[in-house]
C-alpha cells in the first residue's frame, strides 16, 4: 500500500545559531503544525540551507552549550564543521560526513566552522537534527561517534545512478553503522535525474524527507524541490523516489516515543522537576568543563 503524503514545507525564515550557522528550524513549530511528538523520535531538524561565507580571521560557531536527555546528529553536504565536548570527543567533518553525539546524562559541547575554512571562506551546507531520547536512555553515558562518508556502509544501484548511504537503521540487507539506542532510521540518498528508488516502510514509525538539492517526485505524482520538507502519512508502506534531475534527499523516521515531553532550551526531558535539575547540575559543574 502506497505511504501518501501530508504536507510539503517550504523552508521557514532563517535565524542565527551563534555566527557561525545560519538555519531554517523546520521542526519542532507552531509554523508548520509538527509539534513535539509528530516526528518522534526526532525531536528537531535545523537546517543550514547552501550559505556563502566570506573569509575571516574571527572564529564562527556556538559557544560551549550543554545538552541532557537527547542526542545531536549534524550532516555535512557542503563545508567543513569541527567539534569539542567535555568529555575528551573531538573531531572534524566534511562532506557528506556524520556526527553524533549522544548527551544522555549531561555534556557540553561547542560547533564552529573548522579553522582553515573559516579563514578561506565558503558554502557551508548542513543539517542538524536532534533525538530524544527514551526515559529508560535519558541518563546514559555521553558518547560520540564519528561516521565519515568513505566508511559508512552504502546501498550502490547496479547502474551505479542511485547511492544510499545507510547512516542508522537498515535498508534492503545493509545495515548502518551508527550505534543506536532505539529503532530509527537515517538515510543519504544522491540519485541521478531519471532514476528511481522504492521503499519499503514501517507505517508505524514517523517518517520525513529534505530535499537538500535537486528535484524529485514521490509516488508518480508530487514534485518537490530543493530546501522543502517532507512529513508523510502513517498510512501505507510504499514510497517511490525518482529524480527530475540531479537530487540529494535526506530521509528520516523511527518509532515514536510515547511518554511525556519536556523541552527547555538544550534539556528535553519528561518532566520540569528533571529540567530544573538538569539545570542545578549544569550550574554545579556536573557536565563537565569546555573552555
Amino acid at each position: 500500500m502506497t505511504r501518501n503524503i501530508e504536507k510539503v514545507f517550504s523552508a521557514p525564515p532563517y535565524h542565527w545559531v551563534g555566527n557561525g550557522f545560519r538555519v531554517h528550524n523546520f521542526f519542532p513549530g507552531r509554523h508548520n503544525g509538527i509539534d513535539l511528538k509528530r516526528m518522534s523520535p526526532w525531536f528537531l531538524m535545523d537546517y543550514e540551507s547552501a550559505y556563502n561565507f566570506p573569509p575571516s580571521k574571527e572564529p564562527r560557531g556556538v559557544s560551549p552549550h550543554p545538552h541532557r536527555g537527547i542526542e545531536t546528529v549534524s550532516i555535512i553536504y557542503q563545508g567543513k564543521i569541527a567539534h569539542h565536548d567535555s568529555v575528551g570527543n573531538g573531531g572534524v567533518i566534511g562532506e557528506n560526513d556524520v556526527q553524533w553525539m549522544t548527551a544522555g546524562s549531561g555534556i557540553l559541547h561547542k560547533e564552529y566552522l573548522e579553522e582553515e575554512f573559516n579563514r578561506k571562506g565558503g558554502i557551508c551546507q548542513m543539517v542538524q537534527l536532534w533525538t530524544n531520547l527514551p526515559k529508560k536512555h535519558k541518563m546514559t553515558a555521553p558518547t560520540y561517534q564519528d561516521l565519515l562518508f568513505v566508511e559508512q556502509n552504502k546501498f550502490i544501484s547496479d547502474n551505479q545512478k542511485v547511492h544510499l548511504n545507510v547512516i542508522a537503521g537498515s535498508y534492503k540487507d545493509i545495515i548502518g553503522k551508527a550505534e543506536v539506542l532505539m529503532p530509527i532510521e537515517l538515510f543519504d540518498l544522491a540519485i541521478q535525474q531519471d532514476s528511481k528508488i522504492d521503499f519499503n516502510t514501517n507505517k508505524n514509525h514517523n517518517l520525513g524527507m529534505l530535499v537538500v538539492d535537486g528535484n524529485i517526485q514521490i509516488n508518480n505524482r508530487t514534485n518537490v524541490k530543493k530546501d522543502h520538507f517532507i512529513l508523510f502519512e502513517n498510512d501505507g508502506t510504499d514510497i517511490n523516489i525518482k529524480a527530475n534531475e540531479n537530487a540529494k534527499v535526506l530521509i528520516l523516521g523511527g518509532e515514536p516515543i510515547d511518554e511525556p515531553i519536556a523541552p527547555y532550551g538544550p534539556f528535553v526531558m519528561n518532566t520540569m522537576d528533571e529540567i530544573r535539575q538538569a539545570f542545578k547540575d549544569y550550574e554545579e559543574g556536573k557536565f563537565g568543563f569546555l573552555e
